[in-house]
């Protein structure tokens, strides 16, 4: 028991370099009310140690041998849910954090944190919150912008009807309006009124827009 009277914070630490995990543990064991339980060298160990140990976080290294951290973490989800992830990576890029995220990870650190801001995610985590160091943060910040950019994109394009997806692949081919509507057996004017309500449902503004679109969202093969 700590001074508090409470049960200290138990901790497993998961890193394939000795090195690291001897100066995370040095770091937590002198520290009040954190205690590490439990350590791992690669990823299937660390998954055993949890299970093990039933410790309330786990800090897993991303890159480990033999399961990668984000593997690991989607599996102690499952097994162990009430036992908080918390990810330590030298990778700050987008899909790392972005993948820890979806495995279920309650926090991402980089490897170059202070010690307080260890100490302090993993109380965070430990109390239900999340934590994400400054550049993790600002890195899902923009992935989930673009996650929401692209449903929304995605949402547009599905408003569109068979004729209207008919249209559109005539008029990204560098088609006119008439070519357009010789090929579909359809009015001039029919055509027209078929590319305003593409370029209004879709949100854009010039058939420039409307061929970048259409191939980022795979409607047309820019091949």
């Amino acid at each position: 028991m700590t001074e508090t009277g409470k049960a200290p914070i138990r901790v497993v630490v998961a890193d394939d370099h000795a090195i690291v995990r001897e100066g995370i543990r040095q770091v937590l064991d002198g520290t009040e009310g954190i205690s590490v339980v439990g350590e791992a060298a690669n990823g299937p160990e660390a998954f055993e140690r949890a299970q093990t140990l039933v410790p309330d976080v786990v800090v897993l290294d991303v890159s480990m041998p033999g399961e990668s951290g984000l593997e690991v973490a989607k599996r102690l989800k499952r097994a162990l849910p009430a036992t908080r992830v918390l990810m330590l990576s030298v990778y700050d890029n987008t899909e790392f954090v972005l993948e820890a995220v979806r495995a279920g990870a309650d926090g991402y650190l980089l490897k170059d944190s202070s010690p307080s801001e260890l100490r302090a995610a993993i109380r965070k985590v430990t109390a239900g919150e999340s934590a994400f160091s400054a550049a993790a943060a600002r890195q899902l910040s923009t992935a989930l912008r673009e996650e929401e950019a692209n449903r929304e994109r995605a949402e547009r394009v599905a408003s569109l009807t068979a004729r209207e997806l008919d249209v559109l692949q005539h008029v990204v081919a560098g088609q006119t309006n008439k070519e357009t509507a010789a090929v579909l057996g359809i009015s001039h004017r029919t055509v027209e009124t078929h590319r305003e309500n593409i370029l209004k449902k879709l949100g854009v503004r010039s058939v420039a827009e409307l061929t970048r679109l259409a191939i980022e969202t795979g409607l047309v093969d820019n091949r």
